[in-house]
Parts: structure tokens; sequence; C-alpha cells
């Protein structure tokens, strides 16, 4: 599968709280709540602040390295599920998102206790505004991150792919 289109970077948006020093204490705790999600028993995604969560594993653009992230998943049709690159309305794509792009054949998303391979697609136009409409509808919180930024956030789709 040929690499995504990565869409330009913002000139304005929010800056995570604490900077680079914060990031790298938080590092650890990240690994933390991987671990913690892997735990779950059940086929369902646990809820976090409101609305489920799943793992996004990709592989690093320049490392090569698996990489798992937490994030708001939003359930679709069947297991189609939406994912949003917010960086919660910073002018910069996450970094699981450049990685996404770059290697967009290996994804791999997890769902409660099930892990599945799936193929990526960055939503455009009128598709991806009627995405994220579905996603502020369950997680309002994510509206807010379109007023502090200029980017473009993407929405991802996630279809699982089929052997």
């Amino acid at each position: 599968m040929a690499q995504l289109e990565i869409p330009p970077r913002g000139t304005r948006g929010t800056d995570p709280p604490g900077g680079a020093f914060l990031q790298r204490l938080f590092k650890p705790l990240a690994g933390m709540m991987v671990s913690r999600y892997r735990k779950s028993k059940g086929p369902t995604p646990p809820v976090m602040m409101g609305f489920p969560t799943v793992l996004l594993t990709t592989v690093g653009a320049r490392t090569g390295n698996e990489r798992t992230h937490v994030l708001g998943g939003f359930a679709e049709d069947g297991d189609r599920w939406l994912v949003v690159a917010s960086k919660g309305g910073s002018a910069t794509h996450p970094h699981w998102f450049i990685n996404l792009c770059k290697n967009p054949d290996r994804v791999w998303l997890e769902i409660g206790n099930r892990r599945i391979k799936v193929r990526p697609n960055v939503l455009k136009g009128a598709e991806r505004e009627a995405a994220y409409a579905k996603v502020v509808d369950v997680a309002p919180r994510y509206g807010s991150y379109l007023k502090k930024t200029d980017r473009e956030i993407p929405v991802i789709r996630l279809e699982p792919v089929t052997a």
C-alpha cells in the first residue's frame, strides 16, 4: 500500500501542558495505560473520559519499531472505527499519525481483547466533516480542538484487512 498524504501543519495551536519535559515523564505512564488496557478481559473497549478507547499500533517511520497508543475510538459499521489525530488542538500532527501515513500497511487496532490488522483511510471533504461531527456527538471535547488550531485535524477510518 502506498503512503498516505499528510495534510499540512498548522500555524497556530495549543502546546502540550508542561512541554517536552513533561512529555518525557509521561512516557512510562503511557506504557502502563497500554498494559492496563491489555489486561481487560472483555470484547468491548474500556471507556475513559466518557468515550470508548482503543489501542492503535503503528510502525515508526524512522525507527521501524512498533508504537502503541491509547486513543479515543469511535465505532462505525461492524469492525470499522474512527480515530482522530487531534493532539489536543496542536499545530502539529501526532507522531502516531505520521507513522500511520508512512507505513499504512503496518497498522493494528485493539478493541477490548481483540487485535485486528486494519487499513487506514484519511477522510477528506464532506466525508471527513460528517465523521468529525459523529465523533463530537459522542465526545464533545473534540469540538473545541477545531477552535484551537488552524490545522485540518485528520479523521482516520480504520477497516479490517481481510485475508
